[in-house]
């Protein structure tokens, strides 16, 4: 059967409203025009703008505006219609991490609170018994007693302390590796240090280094990463981490996903993995944003790091694209393992770590700086944000660059005044909002205090002085769901079911942007995606409901039926979309 499928339209544009610049239809042509619903064209930076008619020849918009000229302009159109539902502009996932989903989604996961996997759900436990049994079930069910057993999704403050000597009890032959729930943190017993072949001299010199708990985290965790790259990205079991995650990617709406900091830990062998799941042409781009500590150190310094990015497009392919003129940089620790460098310290005295300690990240920030890179900085804590933003002042008073596009990512905690700060050195922002979801009650209890953990994320400091900010999941810290993201920020209510800093608050179509056009400019890609105009990509999402027109509560129960990738429609397997279309006589 013949699918009549919808889409969208944007309003009048200047490029769509001159003749000259459309083309004229031929009989037989390939064009598609999608009408009959909200289109939603995120064109307008203010308000939002919506269009009657679009029109795709391939992968390209050709027009967008009104019904009646569509369907005058191009007769020979493939009509789409939308039957009352809404369509946008494909939804983008600026930060995810390929290797973390390739390495959590195919293993255990034992987190706090529930999530949402392909497979099934994974029911989140909030005690250190449940876990400790959980471990131990999982463990037990394990099918290769020498290979390297994976978990991820432990956190202290709600499953307790972890030591090696509490995994050596659950087994002393299984090597065991639990993955902190940041994924800045790793926990071994004896058998895996033996697997992998780690002794206490070898680490001795890592001061975030605990050889009793068997604990290494962040520089620690970032030293040994390397002897576990052969057994985290072991093909098998990482290829079918990949596909999982694609299909996240497809239920979600996601056309489009960057990583910034790419590789993790080894770039050929993740290089290959992702480029034998992106041969299958799984509906969405992927882009990667070099990571320049990890190209610093393995190739001799900041130089010859920024001389190899450039050389990265040659392993481009038609739907992996490395952003050679970009780089991410790493300032302080993970807000999951309250390693976020805090300029008051946490209730129990602490302030935190440095992922790279601050006179090497004051030349790598020059570096790159004066090389004329847009910078992506990993940076959470009110300590380590001010660090990055006092830095970026001193080299813009040394070098002045107009539109460098500097963009702090995370930005776990940060105040009104360091946004305003943010705001006068044209830095932009790409945040995570579900942290106020995931961490605030907790955190309230343990380390930052009611006042700085009902304020995490202070989105609206930046919407209000209009700095660009996208929303990202930094997967899997948190859902690889976009519209997820936009709900926390929308609604700002706690795991708890808190609402908390509602002045913090967002409106609808200001976090509709921010999964959208001010994600593409997060990227520099806002000339081909992030809205749909004349010219752009077509790449658009089918919903079930206007995510502008119903309660804010209620929108990330909003169902993606589909995705339309380069022209091509893919349907959401998840829903019963195709029963639906049959109906209406599609």
């Amino acid at each position: 059967m013949k699918f009549l499928w919808p889409i969208f339209f944007l309003l009048f544009t200047s490029c769509a409203e001159q003749n000259n610049s459309l083309p004229r239809p031929v009989e037989g042509s390939p064009y598609i025009l999608y009408s009959g619903g909200d289109i939603i064209t995120m064109s307008d930076d203010s308000q939002p703008s919506y269009a009657e008619a679009v029109v795709t020849e391939k992968d390209t918009i050709v027009f967008v505006g009104d019904l009646h000229t569509a369907t005058t302009r191009f007769p020979s159109a493939e009509p789409h219609n939308l039957n009352g539902r809404t369509m946008m502009p494909g939804f983008i996932e600026p930060h995810v991490h390929p290797s973390l989903a390739a390495t959590i989604l195919p293993n255990k996961i034992i987190a706090p609170y529930d999530w949402n996997l392909p497979q099934g759900v994974s029911k989140g436990v909030q005690s250190q018994a449940e876990y400790v049994e959980q471990l131990r079930q999982a463990i037990h069910e394990f099918p290769d007693k020498n290979d390297l057993f994976f978990t991820w999704g432990y956190h202290q403050l709600w499953h307790g302390e972890l030591y090696r000597s509490l995994l050596n009890d659950i087994s002393q032959a299984q090597p065991i590796a639990v993955i902190h729930r940041s994924f800045h943190e790793v926990y071994l017993n004896d058998a895996a240090l033996k697997l992998l072949d780690v002794t206490e001299e070898e680490f001795s010199s890592y001061p975030q280094v605990d050889w009793t708990k068997g604990h290494f985290y962040e520089g620690g965790w970032m030293a040994l990463a390397p002897k576990m790259a052969p057994l985290l990205t072991k093909p098998e079991r990482y290829l079918s981490g990949l596909m999982l995650m694609t299909q996240l990617i497809r239920k979600n709406g996601i056309t489009t996903i960057a990583e910034p900091g790419f590789p993790n830990i080894n770039l050929d062998g993740e290089y290959q993995l992702l480029r034998a799941e992106m041969s299958k042409q799984p509906p969405y781009d992927v882009y990667l944003i070099p990571n320049g500590g990890y190209l610093a150190k393995t190739l001799g310094g900041n130089t010859k790091a920024s001389q190899f990015i450039t050389t990265l497009q040659q392993r481009n392919t038609d739907n992996i694209h490395f952003l050679t003129d970009q780089v991410k940089l790493f300032s302080d620790g993970a807000i999951y393992s309250q390693a976020m460098k805090m300029k008051q310290p946490y209730s129990d005295g602490h302030e935190g770590e440095w992922m790279t300690p601050p006179d090497i990240l004051r030349q790598q920030i020059s570096h790159y700086w004066n090389e004329g890179f847009k910078i992506h900085m990993h940076a959470n804590g009110d300590k380590g944000i001010q660090q990055v933003l006092d830095f970026v002042n001193t080299d813009n008073q040394q070098t002045p660059r107009d539109n460098h596009g500097f963009t702090l990512h995370h930005m776990g905690y940060f105040t009104d005044a360091m946004a305003e700060q943010i705001a006068q050195l044209n830095v932009e922002a790409s945040v995570n909002p579900y942290y106020l979801w995931a961490l605030s009650d907790k955190y309230a209890e343990q380390g930052l205090g009611e006042k700085r953990a009902t304020n995490l994320v202070a989105i609206n400091s930046l919407a209000r002085r209009k700095i660009n900010t996208s929303y990202h999941s930094d997967f899997a810290m948190a859902p690889m769901e976009p519209l997820t993201l936009a709900w926390t920020a929308i609604n700002r209510v706690t795991s708890g079911g808190n609402p908390v800093s509602q002045d913090q608050r967002v409106n609808a179509y200001t976090a509709m942007k921010a999964i959208t056009i001010s994600a593409a400019k997060t990227l520099n890609l806002a000339h081909k995606i992030g809205s749909i105009e004349f010219g752009k990509t077509a790449n658009f999402v089918l919903l079930d409901k206007n995510p502008l027109k119903i309660e804010p509560i209620k929108i990330k129960d909003i169902k993606v039926l589909a995705t339309v990738y380069k022209g091509q429609f893919h349907i959401n397997k998840s829903t019963n979309l195709k029963p639906i279309l049959d109906e209406n006589g599609f």
